[in-house]
């Protein structure tokens, strides 16, 4: 039988668990050093709706996790929606910025190899930005004041992350497979990592906008909500 987590559990226990859930915590301005306090009591100190917490711990730590409609009428859109617009910060603002520096130092003593790696790195964020623009500009505004009269197709609007993951996994074979070999490995070593999670982190997110955004908005069109 499938576990999942309570509000009754320490944050703790969560983080032994799933050490990627530290990542969430920033995006719902939870502040560390919570001590053996319960989910419970830190998510009502942070004026974070514990349901919508959980439901996202839940989702991004258990592969096999189906969030059930009575869980997903249960949560906050507008607070899901600001989590999802917190993790675009950080993708961009964060994590992207941080490899494009590995990328440049490694880039600068890699010939003409490394005009192709900052090339591709920022056809790459850029594409990344518009897509988190799309979402941010027509499609989050649009689901906040969803209802039964307003209807639209929530899946082909958020569109598909494939292209997104494909050429990350492509940025890392240039890195690792195509530089020359006396090339900064270490750095390069690093930046993989890097990457590697970065990817992992956006995978979960979307899987969190299809498990949870776009049922939630269905059930907003149907008037369940």
């Amino acid at each position: 039988m499938l576990t999942k987590f309570t509000e009754k559990q320490k944050m703790t226990e969560l983080l032994d668990i799933n050490p990627q859930l530290i990542l969430m915590l920033p995006r719902f301005e939870m502040k560390l050093g919570f001590g053996e306090k319960r989910v419970g009591d830190i998510c009502q100190a942070s004026g974070v709706p514990t349901e919508l917490f959980l439901l996202l711990c839940n989702v991004y730590t258990f592969d096999a996790y189906e969030p059930t409609e009575e869980e997903i009428t249960s949560i906050d859109g507008k607070m899901l929606i600001k989590y999802l617009i917190a993790s675009h910060d950080y993708y961009l603002n964060h994590r992207l910025k941080h490899i494009g520096k590995h990328i440049e130092r490694i880039a600068c003593e890699s010939g003409n190899i490394g005009a192709v790696l900052i090339n591709f790195f920022h056809e790459y964020s850029n594409e990344v930005e518009n897509h988190f623009k799309q979402e941010e500009n027509t499609i989050f505004p649009i689901l906040e004041e969803l209802s039964a009269k307003n209807k639209i197709d929530v899946k082909e609007m958020c569109g598909s992350h494939d292209s997104i993951g494909d050429k990350l996994s492509d940025l890392t074979n240039i890195i690792i497979k195509y530089l020359p070999a006396d090339i900064m490995p270490n750095e390069r070593i690093g930046v993989w990592f890097d990457i590697s999670q970065l990817s992992k982190d956006l995978k979960k997110h979307a899987i969190i906008e299809e498990k949870i955004l776009i049922p939630y908005a269905k059930q907003m069109e149907g008037g369940k909500k």
